[in-house]
């Protein structure tokens, strides 16, 4: 051991070299510092916090083994969206924490689709706001998906379109956070039938008024291989021989788009610098007849099709049936005015094409949800022996 004393005249620095031999070994050296009470006595010593940590700081070449500099919290990741989005965010390498109320194996796919120790689970109460401050206080970027189709006791359309996202918004103002997307519906309008969708319209007005450069995703009603909108017609066959449709669906226009292209947009609107405060419309390339919709969905799962008009009343009450179920209700009277509205058009508003997306249409993604419908002859029948379904302008 051996030392060296630094007098600067106004403190006295000592410096303790410690050298280790050991055999076979490189030599250890240590070095130690102690400084005199007259520079301890002066004051604390002020140190210069860190503002990024490094957990954040994009490197790698890219893929889920890099760090893409993107620190998620995605609520409602347990969702139909949900699960989209979190792949997308963990195959660029992105940290994701997901708040969740379910049981822990309903989170078991979503493990896997991060690299380890990227993807986070944590416990909150959409009614307790510390539970929301701790889901994002490591976070750069907050997305809110938090959706449910029909009311509970514990939680009407009120509470989960409108309450939780302006907590969110609020919460992600107050921690400077930079992005917060916000999942609206393309039909969102506070003079619609559907309470989903009035309510929908009052949550993204909240959620301005909290955030404004708050990004808006406003997707029509999405396909994919777990939906409840593709696999809500292909199921009606258990219910009879023909599908109930109001106007028999020929009153109703439908512009479905892939979850797929939705999730692409978010991801892409996290990585756009000029996408702040935007309204994205998304739907897909073609729009169609429900009636020629579902007759497609039928065609393309080989299975007889005949739709019959019945009305808005009769179907209601149909539905207040399914209502009394105490699990998941097959069909709401509320599920029948949204499945019954007309997709607006915003040409005005940014879309899928802005954000560097080719939309998917019906014809190329439907076979991928709707081939489990199929009877066991036609599971590898070809997409041309099916005619696709007419598609419209207006």
């Amino acid at each position: 051991m051996s030392f060296k004393t630094i007098n600067t005249g106004v403190f006295t620095v000592r410096f303790y070299f410690f050298i280790y031999f050991q055999p076979n070994a490189v030599i250890v050296c240590s070095v130690r510092c102690t400084c005199s009470p007259v520079l301890l006595a002066a004051g604390p010593v002020t140190v210069q916090h860190r503002k990024i940590h490094h957990a954040v700081v994009p490197r790698g070449k890219g893929g889920r083994s890099s760090s893409s500099g993107v620190a998620a919290t995605v609520f409602g990741a347990t969702g139909f969206l949900g699960r989209y989005v979190v792949s997308r965010l963990g195959r660029m390498g992105s940290q994701i924490v997901i708040p969740h109320r379910c049981d822990q194996y309903d989170l078991m796919y979503l493990r896997p689709m991060g690299d380890l120790s990227q993807i986070i689970f944590m416990e909150w109460d959409a009614r307790d706001k510390e539970s929301i401050k701790r889901a994002i206080s490591h976070s750069n970027v907050v997305i809110n998906l938090v959706g449910r189709e029909w009311e509970t006791r514990n939680y009407k359309f009120e509470d989960v379109f409108v309450s939780m996202p302006q907590q969110i918004a609020r919460a992600a103002r107050e921690a400077g956070i930079k992005k917060f997307i916000h999942m609206s519906h393309l039909n969102a309008d506070i003079r619609s039938p559907s309470k989903y969708l009035r309510n929908k319209a009052v949550g993204e007005a909240v959620v301005w008024e909290e955030f404004p450069d708050a990004i808006i995703m406003k997707p029509s009603e999405c396909f994919g291989r777990e939906d409840r909108f593709l696999n809500h017609f292909a199921n009606m066959r258990w219910f009879g021989k023909a599908v109930p449709l109001i106007a028999i669906g020929k009153k109703t226009f439908k512009q479905p788009v892939h979850v797929v292209d939705v999730a692409k947009a978010i991801v892409n609107a996290i990585k756009d610098p000029d996408a702040n405060g935007k309204t994205y419309a998304l739907v897909g390339p073609n729009r169609y007849l429900l009636h020629d919709l579902v007759e497609y969905i039928y065609a393309l799962s080989h299975r007889p099709y005949l739709a019959y008009p019945i009305p808005r009343p009769l179907y209601h009450l149909i539905a207040r049936f399914f209502e009394m179920n105490p699990f998941e209700p097959w069909t709401t009277c509320d599920k029948v005015d949204r499945f019954h509205t007309t997709d607006m058009k915003y040409p005005d508003l940014p879309g899928l094409e802005d954000l560097g997306i080719t939309p998917s249409s019906i014809e190329q993604k439907a076979i991928e949800t709707l081939r489990r419908h199929r009877r066991c002859r036609y599971l590898d029948a070809e997409l041309g022996e099916t005619k696709a379904a007419k598609t419209v302008s207006y």
